[in-house]
């Protein structure tokens, strides 16, 4: 629950004092808030099927968007706010374990058919 937490008061944050940041700073904000938000959401509706179903795909896709919420949404929060241009290095490996997460849940729709 702390992704979501983390996710409400960043945009809070986002919509008011984000207001006085660079163009393209807050456009890269807002990106990286907005993966966060909807995988964020996946995870918590992935965490809630686990309490019905036990499944290990369930687990491999929570894994995966938690490295991936924190490789893509993290690494571009970061780059912003240190002025590290590197950290952006590590959000395509972001993204792509963002896709392994929704990709894992397409394994478990054809198990289950």
């Amino acid at each position: 629950m702390s992704f979501l937490r983390i996710s409400v008061l960043f945009g809070a944050w986002l919509a008011h004092a984000g207001q006085n940041l660079e163009e393209l700073d807050k456009a890269r904000l807002i990106i990286a808030h907005q993966y966060q938000v909807i995988h964020v959401l996946a995870l918590l509706a992935v965490m809630l099927a686990y309490r019905v179903k036990h499944s290990r795909y369930l687990l491999i896709s929570a894994g995966f968007y938690i490295l991936g919420l924190l490789l893509f949404s993290g690494s571009l929060y970061l780059k912003t706010y240190t002025g590290i241009a590197s950290m952006s290095t590590f959000a395509p490996f972001g993204g792509i374990s963002l896709a392994l997460g929704w990709l894992s849940l397409v394994f478990l729709g054809k198990k289950e058919s």
